[in-house]
Protein backbone atom coordinates (compact mmCIF):
# COMPACT_ATOMS: atom_id res chain seq x y z
CA UNK A 1 0.00 0.00 0.00
CA UNK A 2 1.13 3.30 -0.86
CA UNK A 3 0.62 6.39 1.87
CA UNK A 4 -1.89 9.07 0.87
CA UNK A 5 0.87 11.78 2.74
CA UNK A 6 4.07 11.02 1.35
CA UNK A 7 4.01 8.29 -1.26
CA UNK A 8 5.86 6.11 0.71
CA UNK A 9 5.94 2.40 1.17
CA UNK A 10 3.36 1.12 4.47
CA UNK A 11 4.21 -2.05 6.10
CA UNK A 12 1.95 -4.03 8.44
CA UNK A 13 2.80 -3.57 12.03
CA UNK A 14 1.31 -3.77 15.90
CA UNK A 15 0.86 -0.28 17.01
CA UNK A 16 -0.62 1.36 20.31
CA UNK A 17 -3.73 2.87 19.25
CA UNK A 18 -5.39 5.87 20.79
CA UNK A 19 -9.55 5.28 20.44
CA UNK A 20 -12.63 7.00 21.63
CA UNK A 21 -15.87 4.70 21.55
CA UNK A 22 -18.89 6.48 23.68
CA UNK A 23 -17.60 9.16 24.80
CA UNK A 24 -14.42 7.12 26.97
CA UNK A 25 -10.77 7.58 25.68
CA UNK A 26 -9.17 3.91 25.48
CA UNK A 27 -5.43 3.18 24.48
CA UNK A 28 -4.95 -0.26 22.99
CA UNK A 29 -2.38 -2.30 21.95
CA UNK A 30 -1.01 -4.39 20.07
CA UNK A 31 -3.59 -3.24 16.88
CA UNK A 32 -2.04 -4.00 13.54
CA UNK A 33 -1.79 -1.09 11.46
CA UNK A 34 -0.34 -0.38 7.92
CA UNK A 35 2.47 1.88 8.75
CA UNK A 36 4.50 4.44 6.65
CA UNK A 37 8.24 3.37 6.16
CA UNK A 38 9.08 7.37 5.14
CA UNK A 39 6.42 9.45 7.65
CA UNK A 40 4.86 7.32 9.97
CA UNK A 41 1.48 7.65 9.06
CA UNK A 42 -0.72 4.94 10.42
CA UNK A 43 -3.88 3.36 8.20
CA UNK A 44 -6.02 0.58 10.33
CA UNK A 45 -8.39 -1.53 8.00
CA UNK A 46 -12.07 -0.60 9.11
CA UNK A 47 -12.64 -4.25 10.17
CA UNK A 48 -9.94 -4.14 12.54
CA UNK A 49 -11.76 -0.61 13.88
CA UNK A 50 -14.63 -2.44 13.86
CA UNK A 51 -13.35 -5.47 15.99
CA UNK A 52 -12.03 -3.02 18.84
CA UNK A 53 -15.22 -1.14 19.21
CA UNK A 54 -17.21 -5.01 19.70
CA UNK A 55 -14.51 -6.05 21.88
CA UNK A 56 -15.10 -2.87 24.13
CA UNK A 57 -18.45 -3.33 23.86
CA UNK A 58 -18.23 -6.61 25.99
CA UNK A 59 -16.27 -7.12 29.40
CA UNK A 60 -12.48 -6.82 28.99
CA UNK A 61 -9.32 -7.02 30.48
CA UNK A 62 -7.85 -3.51 31.96
CA UNK A 63 -4.19 -3.49 32.06
CA UNK A 64 -4.15 -0.05 33.39
CA UNK A 65 -6.06 3.03 34.32
CA UNK A 66 -4.33 6.50 33.56
CA UNK A 67 -5.34 9.78 35.10
CA UNK A 68 -5.26 12.24 32.09
CA UNK A 69 -5.18 16.62 32.16
CA UNK A 70 -7.30 17.96 29.47
CA UNK A 71 -5.94 21.48 28.93
CA UNK A 72 -7.03 23.96 26.56
CA UNK A 73 -4.61 26.10 24.49
CA UNK A 74 -6.93 28.70 23.67
CA UNK A 75 -7.86 28.98 27.57
CA UNK A 76 -3.92 28.99 27.96
CA UNK A 77 -3.28 31.79 25.13
CA UNK A 78 -5.77 34.03 26.60
CA UNK A 79 -4.57 33.58 30.26
CA UNK A 80 -0.57 33.97 29.16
Amino acid sequence: MLCEFCGGRTTLRRVRKQHWFRQQLYILEDVPAEVCVECGERYFHARVLDMIDQALEREHLVKARLQVEIVSLREMAATA
